[in-house]
């Protein structure tokens, strides 16, 4: 099959992967928005319970469970840019109904709700194309160079997020803030649109018929479970998600109700998120190189296992901000360098043919523990107390490092340039398969 044409001049001068680039960074910057000013609205102004503030995370979130391994194989099947276009699209027109419902009295929490399942639906399409169509648009020594320019405006997008969003919160209403997240995605799709690259695709015989679906999701998830690196990769990335979403599902109600603290300073702690992963993509390359892929795993795993003390540590008003944004700058720095080696190493040594399965496989392992945590999280804080439901997950994600540390991924050097094949197993799979298994402390 004829390869598509890389230029030669680095990523500045492939203007396919600027489009990419430049869409992704502006509708990164409206769901920075939108994801403080959501989940404020269901709190401030439709008075959500803490359990049916959960559920704004779990629903967003179910369809990585439901949807993620289907849309894989059909990932592999398609051409992605579509895809792409499509997934955006559908989460401006999503998005565009919140403000409208609002101005015309009729939003509620179930309406909410729903939207934020179908806004998780497109988003699961979404990111798994978009994971498998950066080989298209790179060279596989330049996946790291990509993931961090990618990864360096989403984080300088948190840093500027959270805070205009808070502002925007207390000057228009939170349901007005959503409009520029709408029209962010409008704009990535204008961008993506244009893109020109040519994608493989599978080749099939003429007159054979197209493989069944079964076959071929259970090939992606068997490429994940029995490769020595990536399965304790996904039980590391699984096992923090879970207990982060213990924390994180009502994490914002316990800072304004529990901490008292107003829309401006939440924005600013997860601000200080965005800080710390703008460190992070920008040192990322560097530090891989450094000290290998491994340790570029192993090093940002410890840190973001321990940052979650900083919620039930922190004390009442505005004293937890310096704590929490400490937190925040750390966890930000850990996982964006965390996911930027292992997505670029993923990427790296998968075949093409097998992308969207993994990613899809990978995605459904370390997603599908979020809304597990998230409905854990919400019943002990109305079983007990928010504050009991962030310890929780302060205790329980500490031990998320151990699969990287106790594992040969530690010892992992070079990226490799293209795709190899996975290494041979030598267990196993039912000795070296978690009970709950791991992108992005994510």
């Amino acid at each position: 099959m004829h390869r598509p044409h890389r230029p030669s001049g680095g990523l500045w001068s492939s203007s396919d992967f600027l489009k990419l680039w430049t869409g992704q960074s502006i509708s990164e910057l409206g769901s920075q928005i939108s994801g403080l000013a959501i989940p404020w609205l269901a709190g401030a102004d439709l008075h959500a319970t803490p359990l049916e503030f959960s559920f704004l995370t779990v629903l967003g979130l179910l369809p990585f469970m439901l949807f993620a391994l289907p849309a894989g194989v059909w990932v592999d099947r398609l051409r992605r840019r579509p895809i792409l276009i499509v997934g955006d699209a559908a989460r401006a027109v999503l998005l565009g109904y919140v403000p409208l419902a609002w101005a015309l009295g009729i939003l509620t929490i179930p309406q909410l709700l729903v939207i934020q399942f179908l806004v998780g639906v497109f988003t699961v399409s979404f990111d798994i194309a978009y994971q498998s169509y950066l080989p298209a648009l790179v060279e596989g020594k330049q996946l790291v160079d990509g993931n961090s320019k990618l990864q360096t405006t989403a984080a300088a997008a948190g840093i500027a997020g959270p805070g205009l969003g808070g502002a925007l919160i207390g000057a228009l209403t939170a349901p007005y803030a959503i409009v520029l997240d709408a029209a962010s995605f409008v704009v990535s799709t204008a961008f993506m649109i244009p893109i020109r690259a040519v994608e493989q695709t599978p080749e099939r015989t003429e007159g054979t018929r197209r493989p069944k679906m079964l076959p071929e999701l259970k090939e992606g998830i068997a490429y994940v479970v029995h490769h020595p690196h990536l399965r304790w990769i996904a039980v590391c990335t699984g096992s923090s998600n879970f207990f982060s979403m213990v924390t994180m599902a009502i994490g914002l109600l316990y800072m304004q109700r529990s901490l008292g603290l107003p829309a401006f300073w939440v924005g600013i702690v997860y601000a200080g998120y965005g800080v710390g992963a703008l460190a992070g993509a920008v040192t990322t390359t560097r530090l891989q190189r450094a000290v290998g892929v491994g340790r570029a795993i192993l090093i940002p795993s410890i840190l973001f296992s321990c940052a979650g003390f900083a919620y039930p540590l922190a004390p009442h008003g505005m004293q937890a901000v310096p704590i929490l944004l400490a937190a925040s700058l750390v966890f930000g720095f850990a996982s964006m360098a965390y996911n930027i080696v292992q997505v670029s190493y993923r990427q790296a040594i998968t075949p093409q043919r097998l992308l969207g399965r993994m990613n899809a496989s990978m995605r459904w392992i370390v997603w599908g523990t979020m809304p597990l945590g998230s409905i854990l999280g919400g019943a002990i804080a109305t079983a007990a107390s928010m504050r009991a439901a962030v310890w929780v997950g302060a205790i329980g994600g500490a031990f998320a490092f151990l699969p990287i540390v106790l594992s040969s991924v530690r010892s992992i050097g070079e990226m490799p340039p293209s795709h190899e094949p996975a290494p041979r197993e030598a267990e196993p799979l039912a000795a070296a398969t978690p009970p709950l298994a791991p992108d992005a402390p994510a």
